[in-house]
């Protein structure tokens, strides 16, 4: 590991730490010696890193300090990498462009022997058999998932009949075809939907009752009790 590995690895190990670490903990978690570990410290503290304290009485990093993580290792590199092929191959075409951007943006931003290593891990996630069509209400559905808002649906059900509700959205789960856990307002109860049987979707701007956390544990909650897991 060169001076610059070792750098980003040093502030990983402060990141796991909520309080003062010593600098014999430190080097025991590196691999390194107390030497390498004072040193590397008042690098840091060089480039402009807010880290408090002292040798012999340990180390602290401030919250708010941010460097860009340059630095992989192979493994890290590997699931970056199979987790965007994955997500490349999803229903929602908006979320594939967005694991394309992101593992172009960490390679442009990478040395050059790291950004060979992203285009040849060895890895690959093939399509289902029968690649999921693109869906176009996904993109609303993870907009009001992130604002923690109702959203309105016309569902086309198993028989045919279509109806219109207001869900709440708390779940997207990703099988061969995208699954949306909700709490359904004209049902008054949880109902799981397939998104490629929403014909429509629309924002709200309605407010969840609560946040979609303490929602979702609600939800897990009773699918677990449904199915008779503990």
């Amino acid at each position: 590991m060169n001076k610059t590995e070792r750098l980003f690895a040093l502030i990983d190990v402060f990141r796991r730490h909520r309080r003062a670490v010593t600098a014999a903990v430190l080097a025991e978690e590196m691999g390194v010696s107390l030497r390498t570990i004072y040193r590397d410290v008042q690098t840091l503290i060089g480039l402009g890193a807010p880290i408090d304290g002292e040798a012999g009485t340990g180390y602290l990093l401030r919250p708010g300090f941010f460097l860009p993580p340059l630095m992989f290792d192979p493994s890290e590199l590997e699931a970056l990498r199979l987790g965007a092929y994955w997500v490349e191959r999803q229903a929602d075409a908006g979320l594939a462009r967005a694991a394309s951007n992101a593992i172009a943006k960490i390679a442009m931003a990478t040395p050059d022997d790291l950004r060979d290593q992203i285009d040849s891990i060895g890895l690959y996630a093939f399509p289902q058999p029968n690649e999921p069509t693109r869906l176009p209400v996904l993109p609303i559905i993870r907009e009001a998932l992130r604002k923690e808002e109702k959203v309105a649906i016309v569902y086309q059900g198993p028989d045919g009949a279509r109806t219109e509700r207001t869900v709440w959205p708390l779940v997207i789960a990703f099988y061969h075809q995208p699954s949306l856990g909700t709490w359904c307002e004209l049902r008054q109860d949880y109902r799981t939907f397939r998104v490629d049987r929403i014909e429509s979707a629309a924002a709200t701007g309605l407010p969840l009752p609560e946040r979609r956390t303490t929602l979702f544990k609600a939800y897990l909650e009773h699918i677990f009790a449904a199915s008779g897991e503990p």
